[in-house]
């Protein structure tokens, strides 16, 4: 049967790249997560019209193979990993910017285009794309829309969700919706827009987006806080929030992050501090400065042990480096779990002592960094490579750390998505009955499960 599919889908569409041979199916085979044992697909497709993806996907239900849409492969939860038997279609090379919209403030790109590539492109309009994944320099805008990613800014400017105004989706069984469009306001029947963005391709696959923009921001001003306990970091991020302070930026890294990032570009930070603060302000001309101020005295008060300010926009970049380089600089020290769980804010200093006690009974290096303004936190364990017992243990942690991060109000996934790693806990965390509504969803819009099996539900 999958090769009858293949011979009919080479023949429906001549001119689609389709990658057969077992090296290059195996190049597609895996995302970034390092703990999910993913399958090798049937093939690869790489369209590059919808008209292309929709005719994929009724060759696909008409002879019941399973297809994993992919981005770019830099996800985090198995969500773009492959299937055994399935067709990987990436969307790759669906990587135009259509129209850049001054008058209603908003960009229409395929799924393809680079996160920091869309950014830059509206940046020389005057414009700003908020979204701001630490991937951003190789995550694709539809990978951002099947995790609903987040990043550094989500503090002030929301998550991906809210900057998609509508949306182009093949079904299942090829048809083509549109959803949502260049409206600021539309309440048009349910909110299929809000439902697709999140799904990780188990819902449909996501052909164009429309997507909101703002007018460019003044420069940043930055500012880095030492501390010397996490306790004392967490307490003002609290005192932060609690005061109504909206920074641009509020991210935290603990002591082994600082580092390990330290130790990678030398750049001077302060290693004995147990944890830092990056808080920035992109407000207008003097309210920065204020912003910054009492984003200050919180700190202080918490007990900071050093402050510094950034004096020009190349010290700020520098500074704002520091935090983008977390994850990779992890990674050096050996195989890396990045987690991605999350609290409400005021329970922050709860959720970073429950990261550092799970450590500590498990016996697994770990190292926090992550969106502290927003109560989304990245712990990552870290083993040598083969060390068997040591991955089974940073298992065993990452367990103990949901079933915490839940027991606190909280979430098992901030940003990643459920996807395939964290499918186990996502009935302790909604219950069986949402769980059960979410089935029926996908069961309507995709008879057959054959979109992004195995994920998310």
């Amino acid at each position: 049967m999958t090769s009858t599919f293949l011979d009919e889908l080479a023949t429906a569409l001549p001119d689609l790249r389709l990658l057969t041979d077992a090296a290059d199916r195996e190049s597609y085979r895996r995302d970034e997560t390092v703990h999910h044992e993913p399958g090798l697909p049937l093939a690869v497709a790489l369209p590059q019209t919808t008209a292309e993806v929709a005719a994929i996907m009724r060759l696909a239900t008409q002879h019941r193979v399973p297809v994993v849409p992919r981005g770019a492969g830099s996800g985090l939860s198995g969500g773009s990993a492959g299937v055994d038997g399935a067709l990987t279609i990436a969307l790759t090379h669906m990587n135009a910017i259509i129209e850049i919209d001054r008058d209603n403030l908003c960009v229409v790109v395929q799924p393809g285009v680079i996160n920091a590539e869309l950014k830059a492109a509206v940046a020389a309009e005057g414009l700003f794309y908020a979204p701001d994944p630490a991937s951003y320099e190789f995550c694709s805008i539809g990978g951002n829309i099947g995790t609903n990613a987040g990043g550094l800014c989500c503090v002030k400017y929301g998550v991906t969700r809210d900057a998609v105004l509508g949306l182009e989706v093949v079904l299942a069984n090829g048809r083509v919706i549109r959803t949502g469009g260049r409206n600021v306001k539309d309440v048009a029947g349910y909110a299929l827009t809000q439902l697709i963005v999140g799904s990780q391709g188990t819902l449909g696959i996501v052909t164009e987006a429309t997507l909101r923009l703002r007018p460019a921001p003044p420069p940043r001003v930055t500012m880095l806080a030492f501390f010397p306990t996490l306790d004392a970091a967490g307490t003002a991020v609290a005192a932060i929030t609690r005061q109504g302070i909206e920074p641009c930026t509020l991210e935290l890294m603990d002591r082994v992050t600082i580092a390990a990032v330290d130790d990678w570009h030398h750049l001077g930070l302060d290693r004995s501090a147990a944890a830092l603060l990056l808080i920035e302000s992109d407000r207008p001309g003097d309210a920065a400065a204020d912003e910054l101020a009492r984003a200050d005295a919180c700190c202080t008060d918490a007990g900071a042990s050093s402050i510094e300010r950034a004096a020009t926009e190349m010290e700020a970049d520098w500074l704002r480096q520091v935090r983008r380089l977390a994850f990779r600089a992890m990674e050096r020290l050996g195989i890396s779990r990045m987690e991605d769980v999350g609290a409400p804010r005021s329970r922050l200093p709860e959720l970073l002592a429950v990261i550092e006690r799970v450590a500590a009974v498990h016996d697994v290096r770990c190292g926090t960094f992550g969106h502290a303004g927003d109560g989304n936190l990245h712990p990552t364990f870290v083993w040598d490579r083969d060390d068997a017992a040591a991955e089974a243990r940073a298992q065993a942690a990452c367990e103990d750390l949901y079933r915490a991060a839940i027991a606190l109000g909280g979430t098992v996934t901030g940003e990643h998505g459920i996807g395939a790693a964290r499918r186990p806990f996502l009935v302790e965390q909604v219950g069986a009955d949402a769980v059960e509504v979410m089935r029926a969803i996908k069961a309507a819009l995709d008879p057959l499960g054959i979109l992004n099996p195995g994920k998310v539900v």
